[in-house]
């Protein structure tokens, strides 16, 4: 892993783009030798104005303008140990902000950012935040209520990462992290995914919750075509 930034460094990005009306997401970069790995922040905005940044970048002053101007940065959720990048300079920028990471990864967060708590009460009932069966309590998710349905926002254990040329292109696919479809990257299910039918029990749990519309995840496109079927075919690659 790149170790974590001591300053505001601010990489490649794109903008915030809206999802829902209580979410909003924006991609970035981090260099690679062979290339750019692609990363997902995402931003979930709480009914009393507070908002939850689930895998924290670093924006420009534009970016960080808008993202103030919609809401105030109140909880900051390290999904995993390894998304810490910029967990330490989002808390000097924001001191007030809670850290919340799974109680499987509190150690290591630790070394980079003073973790608050494992778990969140975010006294919304819109916006829940749960530990991923099957990962040992290493992985975070959120489960998000909007006007126009249920958005599941997972970080590392679903992968959609397609498109991708070159070396870079090929060098992912060969590692795992990229392919044709979503899938449990092959590098995370040997690191994270500790007992796959927990695992397969909670994306077929997924699978059934109404009104989903959409899966966001860390590293890829938002699945929204049929996401339904999407997770039950993941569960079914488990098996």
């Amino acid at each position: 892993m790149t170790a974590a930034f001591k300053t505001w460094k601010v990489l490649p990005h794109g903008q915030l783009s809206q999802v829902a009306e209580n979410i909003r997401t924006v991609v970035g970069d981090i260099p690679m030798p062979v290339g750019q790995f692609r990363r997902r922040m995402t931003v979930v905005r709480l009914r009393d104005g507070g908002l939850v940044i689930f895998s924290a970048i670093a924006l420009d002053n534009d970016e960080m303008q808008t993202l103030e101007t919609w809401g105030r940065p109140a909880w900051l959720i390290v999904p995993n140990d390894h998304h810490r990048l910029d967990a330490g300079v989002w808390k000097a920028r924001y001191p007030d902000i809670r850290v919340i990471t799974p109680a499987g990864a509190r150690e290591k967060v630790a070394e980079t950012v003073a973790v608050d708590a494992v778990s969140a009460d975010f006294g919304d009932p819109d916006v829940t935040l749960i530990d991923v069966p099957g990962t040992q309590a290493h992985e975070a998710a959120l489960e998000v209520k909007s006007p126009d349905g249920l958005t599941l926002v997972l970080n590392d254990v679903v992968g959609n990462i397609r498109g991708e040329s070159g070396f870079g292109g090929w060098l992912l696919r060969r590692m795992g992290f990229a392919g044709d479809e979503p899938h449990v990257p092959g590098p995370v299910k040997a690191a994270i995914v500790k007992d796959k039918a927990a695992l397969a029990a909670q994306l077929e749990r997924w699978a059934a919750l109404p009104g989903l519309q959409r899966v966001i995840v860390s590293h890829g496109e938002t699945i929204e075509d049929d996401p339904q079927a999407a997770l039950r075919k993941l569960a079914a690659s488990l098996g």
